[in-house]
């Protein structure tokens, strides 16, 4: 989760202003190239899951990791705009999802009764990230160029990626003659079908249940992104600095760990549905407050409730779908969910540009978006999740009800 960073929303924007003053193209232009880069890794992020249903997260991140390192040499080396494109696209579509539907898939298959606070320690690596790799990319920008910053970066990806992976990783507990939470026996939610491995039907994807579910877990991606991206461009349009901006991604990296920690033993209690509300409701206050930003203050608030929101949603993103439909076959359940998500936080940051253009502001879009969070949590009320999911054995469909 660490080593996805220069992949993420909050590393690229920091980069924005040198690319834009480097290559010449518009902000809208960057957005438009952002969503297309988002929208493939929205498609990757499915086909990902899957492989590594056939053929193991462990082998699906060496590949990935190698991947993700050529593109941030490829965005260093690139000489005209179509191998920019292709670069950026390749940073996007393997560092935005690849690596962390590999990462949160490992987890799930590894814990089941203990599934909320693993997803929450894993997440620390995420956190970390956030808070490590923006004013790290800010300084190699200042000091050597955003095309030689990306260099470093891509390296440093590469060196904790693939050793780490090819040390530590194994697939399943199972592999090694292992139980989930290192019980000593199979976990007592699993059917015996699905402890021994078989496919989940794909009834699934044709639930009404399933799609609210998914489409309203976009909103957090959508919202958050566009923030993003634009953050520091919004923080100079209330006065504040470039600096200001990456800066606070430190404290926007604090508070989602901790967070993401009591969130994490929360949801074994309370249930994800619960916790997503909770982090729908402090994304709404959280639009409130970017908004009224007028000092340092008020932007160390809105970041702090950020966090907080950011926190609570990437562990109900983490542990909902197999908390719902299982470990066996969760590639593809979770690689579609997160395909959608993806698709949303592609298209978050063009009409905040567009806004911005249009009105010479960001605040009527940012208004606009307060819509979400409560769209979100009325489809998260009507959806009932795994009510129709099924197993299937040699003799016929099994329910998991």
């Amino acid at each position: 989760m660490f080593s996805s960073g220069p992949g993420q929303s909050y590393v690229f924007s920091i980069f924005i202003d040198s690319i834009i003053e480097d290559t010449g193209l518009s902000r809208p232009g960057i957005s438009v190239l952002y969503m297309a880069s988002t929208g493939m890794s929205a498609v990757l992020v499915g086909i990902v899951s899957r492989l590594a249903d056939r053929y193991g997260p462990r082998i699906m991140l060496v590949a990935v990791g190698l991947g993700f390192g050529a593109a941030c040499l490829g965005m260093a080396t690139a000489t005209n705009i179509v191998l920019f494109y292709i670069a950026f696209a390749g940073l996007r579509a393997l560092g935005q999802g690849s690596l962390n539907i590999n990462s949160i898939l490992l987890v799930n298959t590894w814990f089941v009764s203990q599934r909320g606070r693993a997803i929450a320690v894993m997440g620390l690596g995420a956190v970390l990230s956030s808070a490590i790799f923006p004013p790290f990319a800010r300084f190699l920008i200042v000091n050597i160029g955003w095309r030689e910053a990306y260099a470093v970066i891509g390296l440093v990806a590469i060196v904790l990626i693939i050793p780490v992976t090819l040390l530590v990783v194994r697939n399943r507990p199972e592999d090694m003659g292992l139980f989930p939470d290192g019980a000593v026996e199979p976990p007592a939610s699993e059917t015996r079908q699905a402890t021994e491995g078989i496919l989940r039907e794909t009834r699934v994807f044709s639930s009404l249940s399933f799609w609210l579910l998914a489409l309203s877990l976009g909103t957090p991606g959508l919202v958050s992104t566009a923030l993003v991206f634009h953050q520091t461009s919004l923080f100079e349009e209330k006065g504040l600095s470039a600096t200001l901006a990456a800066g606070v991604f430190i404290i926007f990296s604090a508070s989602s760990a901790v967070s993401s920690l009591l969130a994490g033993f929360a949801v074994d209690h309370i249930g994800p549905k619960a916790l997503y509300s909770f982090s729908m409701v402090t994304l709404f206050v959280a639009l409130v407050f970017v908004v009224a930003i007028d000092s340092a203050f008020m932007a160390v608030v809105y970041v702090l409730i950020m966090g907080v929101a950011g926190g609570a949603h990437h562990i109900v993103q983490g542990v909902i779908w197999a908390h719902y439909y299982g470990r066996h076959g969760l590639g593809r359940v979770q690689g579609s969910a997160m395909t959608i998500n993806f698709c949303a936080s592609a298209v978050g940051p063009l009409p905040l540009a567009i806004f911005h253009d249009l009105t010479g502001t960001y605040t009527v879009g940012i208004v606009a978006m307060m819509a979400l969070p409560v769209f979100s949590i009325l489809a998260l009320i009507k959806a009932r999740p795994g009510a129709n999911a099924w197993v299937v054995s040699r003799s016929g469909p099994v329910s998991e009800d």
